[in-house]
């Protein structure tokens, strides 16, 4: 069998989810789905706060040198992130609000939740 071991950086961005999930949680949001994919793109989380659906995308930056993680999503990521929730919209007829949340993370204690991070 062969022992393929994972670059640090996607284990590092995996821990972030988890870290993120668990806070979200704790808030009291359901979680719906974990790195939902499609042909558009990928969601990190997707959750209900109450009667909304939150779409999640969660940025680990372990420093500031190169832009922090809120600046790190383009407008051309959030395009796929908006093109993949309508995917998942229309194959699990979902019909409620939507908000886009970001969780940024530059160490495992150090989360920011931003609520409404963009607009569709």
């Amino acid at each position: 069998m062969f022992n393929i071991t994972r670059p640090k950086h996607l284990l590092q961005g995996e821990r972030a989810e988890q870290q993120a999930c668990k806070f979200l949680l704790q808030q009291g949001l359901q979680l719906l789905e974990k790195n939902f994919s499609c042909k558009y793109g990928e969601i990190d989380l997707i959750m209900r706060d109450s009667e909304t659906l939150v779409i999640i995308e969660v940025r680990f930056r372990k420093s500031n040198k190169y832009g922090g993680a809120l600046e790190s999503i383009s407008q051309k990521k959030q395009s796929r992130i908006i093109a993949t929730t309508q995917y998942y919209l229309s194959n699990n007829k979902v019909n409620s609000k939507i908000r886009f949340d970001v969780i940024t993370m530059s160490n495992e204690t150090d989360i920011n939740w931003i609520k409404n991070a963009f607009q569709t």
